[in-house]
């Protein structure tokens, strides 16, 4: 079977096992292990402002949403 009939899905897949042993030993090996506290600190910090900035966007989407449902209602007049 040729690399090209492969589904795409089986070429990425997630680490396993011993990929993850491998993968946290580069990284102590990298950064050391002063550094790592720091370096998962800001990635929390990132994470946390990324979902922060997602919510705020969500919510003036919805908010948007609804005030422009509400106005049509507020400017219909009765036709005589």
């Amino acid at each position: 079977m040729l690399s090209s009939e492969l589904h795409p899905s089986l070429l990425i897949s997630m680490p396993g096992g011993s990929e993850w042993i491998v993968i946290i030993l580069v990284v102590l090996l990298l950064f050391g292990g002063k550094k790592i506290p720091e370096l998962m600190r800001g990635i929390g910090k990132g994470m946390r402002e990324f979902n922060d900035a997602k919510n705020n966007v969500s919510k003036e989407i919805e908010e948007g949403m609804k005030t422009k449902e509400e106005k049509p209602a507020a400017n219909t007049t009765p036709q005589a």
